[in-house]
């Protein structure tokens, strides 16, 4: 993975905005529109380590998807998580900036930020 890159859904305010705040200090990441060049499961996995959090911790339990899946069963594995999210990248929650081999998501925008030396 490059040094900075932005998951990035441009059409989420909150995607927009860690975007801006990266770019007023000068950062330029990578952008990856997420939803049209979607993680794989093994990219998934990568994030999921770097976020520290479980694969559900990921989902975006809003979307259609997320019903109509049945995600919402506690029995679900990670596994079958993560090749949900790899089938159905709606799913994935937005923005993820990954810097310097440390990954947060931007929800808050600001949380960015955090990665920023």
């Amino acid at each position: 993975m490059p040094a900075a890159r932005l998951y990035h859904n441009p059409r989420c305010s909150k995607s927009r905005g860690a975007l801006e705040l990266l770019r007023e200090r000068g950062i330029e990441p990578e952008i990856r529109a997420y939803l049209d060049t979607p993680p794989g499961e093994d990219e998934l996995r990568q994030l999921v380590a770097m976020l520290d959090v479980s694969p559900r911790a990921l989902l975006r339990t809003g979307e259609a998807e997320y019903r109509e899946l049945g995600l919402d069963d506690p029995s679900i594995t990670d596994h079958r998580i993560i090749a949900a999210m790899a089938a159905h990248p709606r799913l994935i929650e937005r923005p993820i900036f990954v810097n310097g081999g440390r990954a947060v998501i931007g929800r808050p925008p600001e949380r960015v930020l955090d990665l920023l030396d």
